[in-house]
């Protein structure tokens, strides 16, 4: 009897585990071609700075995506995170502006988004109203509340709360270390820990997860809570590079950007599958497409168009590419 040679059936191995990846993750084929494309055209998209550039825009992105596809792998949904990211910045500026610490004003951000992450949870998970429902009315209540209680735009922060948005950690911009941790967190909590596995067993069939003794209300409570904390923490970020925040601005139409970037990762909007390798790809594919149409001066309802027709697509690869579990 021959055993085959480790040295010659490794490569077939990794070749045959990247095809695998790539019919679980059809984003990479076309995150590639893309990157491709810009290249050939611009000629710089591939610079390290332009791809620095790109990390940095798309990590807030990134920190809210990572929740939020938690939440809907449960079942859920929340469409109030550009109005709670505005509220983040909104009560971060503020603090920041009246002399507190930049500690202070940001666990004053994280505090804020983790109330309407709350009031969320227990309008959804305790009393069972419905995730859109509720969620698309506290967009416009939470907007109405910050317009209410800041109607005049905040700017001037002060050096100390730029760090956030503006310092670099071992040569890498904070927000994208930011970002990298909160990725991590999220890939490790569905991989190691049981509260991850009951996130698809809940998103999967709700009812047999309660059977089956889980808890159906903790996990997507705090999923909710996460994800107004995150949210919250983006704003706080933008309001820290942009030294400035409006309240009727800030954050508006960020939430489909953010699912866009969901379900172009593969996470199921039914519920029960996705992975946060499949929402890192969302994120970058958003982040290279805004960044290479703008690149070739494109014009900007070409740029919204061009985000549109990735939703639909992103909602189409959810639907007939083969579900990775985990």
């Amino acid at each position: 009897m021959t055993t085959a040679d480790p040295a010659l059936t490794r490569p077939r191995v990794l070749v045959t585990g990247g095809l695998t990846t790539v019919r679980r993750h059809p984003l990479i084929a076309v995150l590639a071609v893309m990157v491709l494309g810009f290249q050939l055209s611009t000629g710089s998209f591939l610079d390290p700075a332009n791809l620095s550039g790109i990390a940095t825009d798309a990590a807030t992105l990134a920190i809210v995506a990572v929740p939020l596809a938690l939440l809907v792998i449960s079942g859920y949904l929340d469409l109030s995170v550009g109005s709670t990211l505005a509220v983040g910045g909104l009560v971060a500026g503020r603090l920041a502006g009246d002399g507190h610490p930049p500690v202070v004003a940001v666990l004053g951000a994280l505090a804020a988004g983790a109330a309407v992450g709350a009031v969320n949870g227990v309008l959804c998970c305790c009393f069972g109203l419905s995730a859109f429902i509720v969620t698309l009315g506290m967009l416009t209540a939470v907007r109405g509340l910050a317009q209410q209680l800041f109607p005049l735009p905040l700017s001037g922060f002060g050096s100390g709360f730029a760090w956030l948005g503006g310092a670099r950690i071992a040569g890498i911009a904070a927000p994208v270390v930011i970002a990298a941790v909160v990725l991590a967190a999220g890939a490790l909590f569905l991989a190691l820990t049981p509260a991850g596995r009951h996130v698809f067993a809940i998103g999967v069939n709700r009812e047999a997860a309660h059977l089956s003794g889980i808890d159906i209300r903790r996990t997507p409570f705090a999923l909710f809570v996460a994800t107004g904390v995150a949210a919250a923490l983006a704003g706080a970020i933008k309001a820290s590079v942009l030294d400035s925040v409006v309240a009727g601005t800030s954050g508006a139409g960020f939430e489909l950007t953010v699912l866009t970037a969901v379900l172009l990762g593969g996470v199921a909007l039914t519920g029960g599958s996705g992975s946060i390798l499949g929402v890192l790809l969302g994120v970058l594919f958003l982040g290279g497409l805004q960044n290479g149409l703008t690149l070739l001066n494109v014009p900007t309802f070409w740029q919204q168009m061009a985000q549109g027709t990735a939703l639909v697509a992103g909602a189409a690869l959810a639907y007939f590419a083969p579900r990775p579990g985990r």
